[in-house]
C-alpha cells in the first residue's frame, strides 16, 4: 500500500464533510497541494466561498502546501478586501463610475502579495487569515483566532490578533524538519515511514529510508 490517492475527492468512505481539497478548487488563483484536505459542516464543494474579494483582476493568489488540515469557517480575506488608508477617504469612489470612474488615476490600492500556507499546517475552526501572511511548514493555528501577521514554520499561534504562543520543538529539531522536507518524499516512503511520522523521534526521521 502506497497511501490514499490523492486525486480522491472524498478519501473516507460515506464521510462527504471531509475533501482533498485540491480536487474541488476550479479558481486559478488558488493553488493547493496534494492530501490537504478541508472538513465542512455544511458544503465542502465550495471552498471558494471561504476565500473573499479574491478579484481576477487583483492578481494575488491563494498558495496552500501539501498535507494542511482546514478545518470548517476558515476563511481567506484576499487583496481585494483593501482599501486606501492614507487616504483622507477610504471610500473606492472609481468602482462606481459615472463621473467618478478617474478618481483611481495615479494611483493604487494597497497589496500585500500572495497568501501562502506552508505544508503540514493545521488551521482550526473559523480562523481568519488576513491579506499577505505567510504561514510557515508545521504551524498550528487555534481557533477563530485572526492571523494578522506571518506565523513561523513549527509555531503555535493563536488569538485575535493572533500572536505566537510557543513553538512546537526545539530549534534545532525545527531546522531538521525542515531539511528533511518529508511531504516531498515520494509515497512509498512516506508509507514506509508513517510510525517516524506519528512519533517525535526527529533524528530517526532524519536517518529513514
Amino acid at each position: 500500500m502506497t497511501g490514499p490517492n490523492p486525486n480522491t475527492v472524498f478519501p473516507l468512505a460515506g464521510y462527504e464533510r471531509l475533501c482533498f481539497l485540491k480536487n474541488v478548487v476550479k479558481n486559478p488563483n488558488i493553488e493547493v497541494g496534494d492530501f490537504t484536505y478541508y472538513d465542512d459542516f455544511e458544503d465542502v464543494a465550495n471552498f471558494e466561498k471561504n476565500v473573499k474579494y479574491l478579484f481576477d483582476f487583483r492578481g494575488d493568489k491563494l498558495v496552500i502546501g501539501k498535507f494542511c488540515m482546514i478545518a470548517s469557517g476558515v476563511t481567506f480575506i484576499m487583496n481585494g478586501a483593501n482599501h486606501m488608508t492614507e487616504a483622507v477617504s477610504t471610500y473606492p469612489f472609481a468602482v462606481f463610475g459615472n463621473g467618478w470612474e478617474h478618481a483611481m488615476e495615479g494611483k493604487m490600492y494597497p497589496d500585500k502579495g500572495n497568501t501562502v500556507v506552508g505544508n503540514d499546517v493545521w488551521i482550526g475552526y473559523n480562523a481568519v487569515i488576513m491579506p499577505g501572511i505567510s504561514i510557515g511548514d508545521g504551524a498550528i493555528i487555534g481557533s477563530c483566532s485572526v492571523v494578522t501577521r506571518d506565523v513561523e514554520p513549527y509555531t503555535i499561534a493563536g488569538g485575535n490578533p493572533a500572536r505566537a504562543l510557543r513553538k512546537r520543538f526545539p530549534e534545532e529539531h525545527i531546522r531538521a524538519l525542515l531539511e528533511i522536507c518529508w511531504w516531498n518524499w515520494d509515497m512509498e516512503k512516506i508509507t514506509r515511514n508513517i510510525a517516524l511520522l506519528t512519533g517525535n523521534e526527529v533524528e530517526a526521521l532524519r536517518m529513514a529510508e
